[in-house]
């Protein structure tokens, strides 16, 4: 089993980094292990321990230690070792891959499926609802305190959609009833991260669910955000959470589909599977990955061409399901 503090022996500088485009889950892990290892940091004989993230929603501002979180990455920078939260692979890195591959360590905890096992260490669990999930058993509970299980009961919440997704175990409630019984204010936590939105949040959602069609008998809901639409709002990424979710519980729907431009045809492609259909195989193909029911990945072309290129591999999964 791999514990965290027996990795670091010997250990003077340790880096955390998540994937590009944070999540809750990724910002939940990567804060939940930064305030865990600075507040053990004489036990543990570390002196130095950075994180770095991309920008995210600031609906996790509130978790504790993420002003100190880096954005900066020296090219000097270098580390006894790093660790790879939530990460399925090197590339989703982005700029923190540069201190990851100069480490002399390297640390890999995920609980995506299609993890690339890019670490010296990797510890996966696909079964597992979240990182946030996984970290926990990394972790002293002894040493968690109410602002660890803040953060790590976000992540859960964020990747399992408050319980209800299928890769909700019984050990992930759990787990988060010991982060419950930490102290947390749970319920604003979920209403505060989770289902608050912005007056523009709600209007771009409207604008998605008015404009989205329904594909392969209506077995396939998808919609799409052009870039000059999103600049017309002013949008950022963050404000597009929740979209895809909502589109997945159209009735009759097998698969839900999202997609925004990220710049002149290229787009950031969401996919959420209500049953059987595999949308982390089809991920994959594109050079994305993700999990059985939840997946996403990067597709050039317009619109059109998305769409088109991902129909044939969801219909036919469809048709050896025999739900078309």
């Amino acid at each position: 089993m791999l514990i965290i503090d027996e990795q670091l022996n010997g250990c003077k500088s340790v880096a955390i980094a998540g994937h590009i485009r944070p999540d809750g889950d990724c910002v939940g892990s990567c804060m939940a292990l930064y305030n865990y290892l600075s507040g053990s940091k004489e036990k543990l004989g570390l002196e130095r321990i950075d994180v770095f993230l991309e920008p995210f929603s600031n609906v996790f501002d509130m978790l504790a230690g993420v002003d100190k979180i880096r954005r900066d990455l020296d090219a000097q920078d270098c580390y006894d070792v790093v660790i790879a939260l939530d990460c399925g692979s090197l590339d989703r890195l982005g700029d923190a891959q540069k201190i990851f591959e100069r480490a002399k360590k390297t640390i890999n905890i995920d609980h995506h499926i299609s993890n690339t096992y890019f670490a010296g260490v990797n510890h996966v669990l696909a079964d597992a609802s979240s990182t946030c999930e996984v970290l926990y058993s990394l972790l002293e509970e002894e040493r968690i305190t109410k602002e660890i299980a803040e953060a790590l009961y976000i992540g859960i919440i964020h990747d399992t959609g408050v319980f209800k997704h299928t890769n909700t175990s019984g050990k992930t409630m759990a787990i988060a009833g010991k982060l419950m019984d930490k102290g947390i204010n749970f319920s604003a936590l979920i209403d505060e991260t989770f289902y608050a939105k912005t007056y523009l949040q709600n209007q771009i959602l409207g604008r998605c669910l008015m404009e989205s069609m329904l594909v392969l008998h209506g077995k396939v809901v998808f919609a799409a955000l052009k870039k000059e639409i999103l600049d017309f709002y002013g949008a950022v990424p963050s404000d597009l959470d929740g979209i895809i979710d909502q589109l997945r519980v159209t009735k009759g729907t097998e698969v839900a589909i999202f997609a925004y431009e990220l710049r002149t045809h290229e787009y950031k492609v969401s996919m959420r599977s209500n049953g059987d259909v595999n949308v982390s195989r089809i991920a994959v193909y594109f050079g994305g990955g993700g999990h059985i029911k939840a997946a996403g990945c990067t597709m050039l072309g317009t619109v059109h061409d998305v769409i088109n290129n991902l129909t044939p591999h969801i219909e036919a999964q469809l048709k050896e399901l025999g739900l078309i």
